[in-house]
């Protein structure tokens, strides 16, 4: 039984399984998303959101704690410079897994990880929908204005030519 085995050791010694997270963290935090396998992914999740909420607080001690997780001098720089600002009002769930199929060579199911903040596709989107919803309520107010401007406005037309 798998009674209090929180942890997927991921088929690593701890040292192996520690650089293997501090690397896909690195990596993460540098290009905004991966492609890895899902037991990776789901195990690299609870490791990187931890570090970007402590990014939030940009103080020495912190980038330090940081730094030791991720011994990484361009990643910790990465994450308190550019992530940390656009998170900042974030509660958390900074990461995404997504699924997207089997490998080829031993059909491992991959997934992509990525910073929820960071995925343009996504952030096109969605304010297109916020806009289209504000048009749809102006555009029935303005073409119920018009409507009745209207009539008002073709009236005086057809008075001027019936008073010569």
């Amino acid at each position: 039984m798998r009674h209090n085995k929180a942890i997927n050791h991921l088929g690593r010694k701890s040292g192996h399984r520690k650089a293997l997270l501090s690397n896909m963290a690195s990596s993460l935090i540098l290009n905004k998303r991966i492609v890895t396998t899902v037991a990776k992914a789901k195990a690299l999740k609870p490791y990187v959101e931890p570090l970007i909420t402590k990014s939030k607080e940009d103080t020495t001690h912190s980038r330090r704690i940081v730094f030791s997780y991720l011994k990484s001098k361009e990643a910790v720089t990465e994450l308190f410079r550019n992530i940390a600002p656009k998170v900042a009002n974030r509660p958390g769930g900074y990461c995404r897994i997504l699924h997207v199929g089997f490998r080829q060579g031993d059909a491992a199911e991959m997934a992509l990880i990525e910073l929820v903040d960071f995925n343009e596709a996504a952030l096109a989107s969605a304010p297109k929908e916020a806009k289209k919803t504000t048009r749809r309520s102006r555009a029935k107010k303005a073409e119920a204005a018009p409507a009745v401007e209207a009539p008002a406005a073709e009236a005086p037309a057809v008075e001027a030519p019936a008073a010569e």
